[in-house]
């Protein structure tokens, strides 16, 4: 069984990040984003994974040579020379993607975090006999999403209405599709979308249904939602894998880390806090709803929440950093800052306090 995942762009929603990586390779919860799904379709029997992608292909390749060899599954890369939207990207790969045998395939989005329940995807596609699925997730302000009307016991789907202004449903699409062959000859090899071009089409056919996801779902393409769920899938993974959090006095809820880092006495770490490799906590800090990428240093009695610190960063001694603020790579803030919601770009020195949330180039 083969999959495609939606690698995309240029991750300007979750810069400065993406100015070092690709999106796909930051990391969530200690390990990049593409692998959660590459090891979740390793997982029920997917053999080739292809990614395509139109931004930094040199640098996945890297990745590529690295799990293709870890997880023992083949990884290939299908590359866009223009951005042909959602739907483009798999008549792009159509060559990889159809082998003969008329095997459905799955189609992820990259910023897609979740428990991944692909078996019972499978057994669902399966039980309809349509031509394609797509997961669908419920959320509580629908006006916000293009939200998919569908039939409640058979899950075929009616209609998609973008951000309506009155209540219809409360199911969006959650970036995760089953997809036979033929839904390939159905698009055209040019800037196209899944959602508004490809997918009505096949719901006005009668072919197209809706498996609602159990368990949580977040698009961490952005800081805010990344926060979030780190949050749910911390929760989730407390759930099925107690094991692999932290414990001890110093934790408080969930918090996830690196068997490298080093924390120090007298620090209050949690809820929701994942630390990366050799990262080094010393004395006194306090930690809450925050990430801390690898090689990190936060040094006595700094304080950080609702954060993300980039790779190789530091935070001084007794500096307070909160609000949503993004440290890029290499960002070193000084002792005794303040940062309020900053958003710095790599290899800076903060030596000013940042008092209200503001990019600093």
């Amino acid at each position: 069984m083969k999959a495609l995942i939606l690698v995309g762009g240029f991750g300007t929603r979750l810069r400065p990040l993406t100015l070092s990586v690709p999106k796909p390779l930051v990391e969530f919860a200690n390990k990049p984003m593409i692998l959660h799904q590459i090891e979740a379709l390793k997982a029920i029997g997917v053999t080739e994974v292809v990614l395509a992608i139109n931004y930094q292909p040199e640098l996945m390749l890297n990745f590529l040579n690295e799990f293709e060899t870890k997880l023992d599954i083949k990884i290939t890369i299908s590359r866009e020379t223009e951005p042909l939207g959602t739907a483009g990207p798999l008549a792009l790969a159509r060559d990889k993607l159809v082998d003969g045998s008329g095997e459905p395939f799955f189609a992820l989005n990259s910023d897609v975090i979740s428990e991944y329940p692909l078996k019972r995807m499978i057994a669902f596609h399966k039980s309809h006999g349509g031509e394609a699925s797509i997961m669908v997730t419920k959320v509580d302000e629908p006006s916000k999403y293009g939200v998919v009307v569908m039939e409640e016991k058979t899950g075929q789907v009616k209609e998609f209405v973008e951000k309506p202004k009155s209540y219809v449903d409360n199911k969006i699409n959650a970036g995760i599709y089953l997809l036979n062959p033929s839904v390939l000859d159905r698009i055209e090899l040019r800037p196209t979308s899944i959602e508004k071009e490809v997918f009505p089409q096949i719901a006005g056919e009668k072919k197209l249904f809706a498996m609602v996801l159990p368990g949580f779902w977040m698009d961490v393409g952005q800081p805010k939602d990344y926060i979030s769920g780190l949050s749910l899938y911390l929760d989730s993974l407390r759930k099925r894998d107690s094991f692999k959090l932290a414990t001890g006095p110093h934790i408080r809820g969930n918090v996830l880390i690196d068997e490298s880092a080093r924390i120090g006495e007298g620090c209050l770490i949690g809820p929701d806090v994942a630390i990366g490799p050799c990262c080094v906590v010393e004395s006194g800090v306090r930690l809450s709803r925050c990430t801390l990428m690898r090689n990190v240093r936060i040094k006595k009695h700094a304080c950080i929440s609702s954060s993300i610190i980039g790779w190789h960063s530091t935070v001084g001694q007794w500096a307070r950093v909160e609000n949503m603020t993004i440290l890029g790579e290499d960002v070193h803030v000084c002792d005794e800052i303040y940062s309020n919601g900053g958003v710095v770009l790599p290899h800076k020195q903060i030596k000013s306090s940042i008092l209200k949330p503001e990019i600093l180039l």
